[in-house]
């Protein structure tokens, strides 16, 4: 199927929503006219926009340019975003309402100038500015923004790219193990407190540095060299929490159900998904039957035109006709009649 040429396509979407059909009926009988049927199919397959959607569609057609500089914005607060530089995304967040702000009153004011007589304190221009900062968030929102060829407004649940953090699964084996071992060698290292309140010197090279002759010194010796130290040591080592056993029964429970429930998210998605697009298909069926009756009625309009103008045409030669009888009676008469003389 050929491409609808962006003229033709331009001058629909830029009018307003209840005069689509007519215009489209009408693109679709030139070319039809012109010789191309494959033509006439794509205009026929063109479908009408919501009055959101038609809003947006002018912005695009009328104002490129302001659209554009939406779609530079949204790529300095996603980039901003990203990196999560703080004052510049407070800055582009400010700018980002100033320019949706604006680009609403723009819609606003050539929806007035496209249709004079609408009524614009009930244009939905809330869906509008919901569209406008979709595609601030999303590039794909944004490109069918930039194209002018909305059928209906888009919705954004959030803002922006949120960075995803990265999670593993702790299972206490080495990592547990050698964090345990580190808070144990830190305390088998510091001071251990006396009955009396005092604390041992600390045990190792510090407590053989400070010299021999000390009582202190040999103390620590005697500890390090003697076997209950090394029982004291075991039993310090043996006194650490062991790391929390895994449940490996419930991770394979919750990796089941999980799996279950995204196949049937997945099921459902694509049933959402089918039944879409043939609703899809069957309102595009519907509007092609729509469009050909519209050209149908466009010729059965234009045929009772000239058939009320041929009736107008035979009731004027009528009328002339009659006039000229009534004076051709009225001769005859006059020539009949007996001469009083």
């Amino acid at each position: 199927m050929p491409e609808v040429p962006r003229e033709t396509a331009d001058r629909l979407y830029a009018a307003p929503p209840e005069r689509f059909v007519a215009l489209r009926a009408a693109a679709v009988q030139d070319a039809r006219a012109a010789g191309d049927p494959a033509l006439a199919r794509a205009i026929a397959a063109l479908r009408k926009p919501t009055v959101a959607a038609w809003l947006l569609n002018l912005l695009a057609i009328r104002r490129p340019e302001l659209v554009a500089e939406l779609a530079d914005l949204a790529t300095q607060l996603r980039t901003a975003q990203r990196e999560l530089r703080g004052p510049q995304l407070r800055e582009l967040s400010a700018r980002r309402r100033a320019a949706v702000a604006a680009l609403v009153a723009q819609a606003r004011e050539l929806a007035a100038a496209a249709d004079p007589g609408l009524d614009s304190g009930r244009l939905p221009l809330v869906e509008v500015e919901q569209t406008l900062t979709a595609a601030l968030a999303d590039a794909e929102v944004a490109d069918l923004l930039r194209a002018g060829r909305l059928l209906r407004p888009v919705r954004y649940a959030g803002f922006g790219e949120v960075p995803r953090p990265q999670l593993r699964l702790v299972t206490g084996g080495a990592a547990g193990r050698e964090r345990g071992g580190a808070a144990g060698s830190q305390r088998a290292g510091a001071p251990r407190p006396r009955p009396g309140g005092a604390a041992d010197p600390p045990t190792g090279g510090a407590a053989r540095s400070t010299g021999g002759g000390s009582r202190g010194a040999a103390a620590a010796s005697r500890t390090e060299s003697g076997p209950d130290s090394r029982r004291s040591g075991g039993r310090r080592a043996t006194a650490e929490p062991a790391p929390p056993p895994v449940d490996r029964a419930a991770i394979r429970r919750e990796l089941s159900a999980a799996r279950t429930a995204r196949s049937r998210a997945q099921a459902q998605l694509d049933r959402a998904a089918a039944a879409e697009r043939q609703a899809a298909d069957a309102l595009a069926e519907i509007e092609a039957s729509l469009a050909e009756l519209e050209r149908r009625r466009a010729a059965a309009e234009a045929d009772l035109d000239r058939c009320r103008l041929a009736r107008k045409g035979a009731e004027r030669d009528l009328t002339a006709a009659r006039r000229r009888y009534g004076l051709a009676e009225a001769a005859r008469e006059a020539a009949d009649a007996p001469d009083p003389g």
